[in-house]
C-alpha cells in the first residue's frame, strides 16, 4: 500500500506498477485500469469498508446524542485517530494474496466430469433391461421366472446388484483411458472420488429400476426415458459447453439441485477446485437422497404388480 498524490498514482497504475488507486473522500473511490481478481478483491474490500465506516458513524452519532457516546469528546479527533491508528497498522503490515487454488485449472475439467456422470447414469440402461427381465408383463423369460418358486424381491434384488457391478466395471474402464492415456487430472483425493462414483452409478442404477418398474412401455421407450433423462442432464450440467452450467446455477438453481449429472459433477469439480468438503458431501448426500427416493418409488410399484395369469 502506497500513499501519494493524484499524479503520482495515476503514473504507477499506467505502469501496473499497482492494482488500482482509492481516492480517499467521503465515499471511497476506486479507480482501476483492468478487470482481474486482484482489483475485484480492491473494490469490495473498500466498499466494505466504507459501508462499515458509515454504519460506525451513524451509530456513534446516534449513541452521543442519547448521552451513551461521552467517551467520546470530539467525533472527527476521533475519526482522525482512527485513521492514523489504521494507517499506522497498514505500513506495519505486509499484505499479500496467497494463490491457493489449483495449478491446473481448467473449464475443460467439467466436460471430462460430465463425462464420468453420463458413463454411471448410463447404467440405468443395463438395471432397466435386468428388471424387464424379471417382469411378467414385460417378456417371456419375465413370464418364466415368475412362476419359479424364487421370491420376487430375490430375483429384482439379484439383477439389479448385477447391473450395478457392471456399470462399475464401465466407469472404472473409462477412468483408467481418461487418467492414462488422455492424462486427466482428477485430484489427489482417490477415496471420496471412488466413493462419489459408488453414488453416482448407484443413482444410474435407481433410475433404470424406477423407469423400467413404473412405465408400462416397451424397451426402446423406456430405453428413449433414459436417454434422455441422462443426455439431458448432462447437458445442463457442461457437457455441451461449461457456460451452460453457469447459466443454470445463476438462472435456475433448482434444476441442478434434482440433476443427477450435476451432483456427479459438481461433486468432481468441488474436490479439485476447493479445500473444504462442505460442497461435496452435499452432492454425495444429494445422491444418494436422490437414489433413495427412485428406488423406494420402485418397490412400493413393484410390491402391487399382481398378474391374474400368466
Amino acid at each position: 500500500t502506497h500513499f501519494t498524490d493524484e499524479d503520482e498514482a495515476k503514473r504507477m497504475l499506467e505502469n501496473d506498477e499497482i492494482v488500482g488507486v482509492v481516492t480517499l473522500q467521503e465515499t471511497p473511490k476506486v479507480t482501476i485500469k483492468s478487470n482481474g481478481i486482484d482489483e475485484t478483491i480492491l473494490k469490495k474490500v473498500t466498499e466494505e469498508i466504507a459501508s462499515t465506516s458509515e454504519m460506525i458513524k451513524v451509530f456513534v452519532a446516534e449513541n452521543s446524542q442519547n448521552g451513551q457516546g461521552a467517551a467520546i469528546d470530539n467525533y472527527e479527533e476521533f475519526i482522525e485517530r482512527v485513521v492514523a491508528e489504521a494507517r499506522e497498522l497498514i505500513e506495519a503490515s505486509n499484505p499479500k494474496i496467497e494463490d491457493i487454488s489449483s495449478k491446473n485449472m481448467s473449464y475443460t475439467m467439467i466436460e471430462f466430469y460430465t463425462l464420468i456422470a453420463m458413463a454411471c447414469l448410463y447404467g440405468a440402461m443395463l438395471s432397466m433391461s435386468a428388471i424387464d427381465d424379471v417382469l411378467a408383463n414385460m417378456s417371456s423369460r419375465g413370464k418364466r421366472v415368475a412362476v419359479s418358486p424364487t421370491p420376487k424381491w430375490a430375483l429384482v434384488l439379484t439383477s439389479a446388484l448385477a447391473s450395478y457391478v457392471a456399470s462399475l466395471v464401465g466407469v472404472a474402464l473409462l477412468f483408467l483411458y481418461t487418467i492414462f492415456v488422455l492424462q486427466v487430472d482428477y485430484g489427489t483425493n482417490l477415496p471420496l472420488i471412488v466413493v462419489l462414483s459408488l453414488a453416482g452409478s448407484l443413482a444410474g442404477l435407481s433410475i433404470g429400476v424406477a423407469v423400467a418398474s413404473i412405465f408400462k412401455a416397451d424397451e426402446n421407450l423406456k430405453s428413449g426415458v433414459i436417454l434422455a433423462i441422462s443426455l439431458g442432464g448432462c447437458f445442463f450440467s457442461g457437457m455441451m459447453g461449461v457456460t451452460m452450467k453457469y447459466i443454470v446455477d445463476t438462472k435456475l438453481p433448482i434444476l441442478n439441485k434434482i440433476n443427477p449429472a450435476n451432483m456427479i459433477t459438481d461433486g468432481f469439480y468441488s474436490l479439485y477446485y476447493y479445500e473444504t468438503l462442505d460442497r461435496f458431501y452435499f452432492d454425495l448426500a444429494s445422491l444418494l437422497l436422490f437414489s433413495g427416493i427412485l428406488l423406494f418409488a420402485s418397490i412400493c410399484v413393484l410390491r402391487r404388480q399382481k398378474y391374474d395369469s400368466i
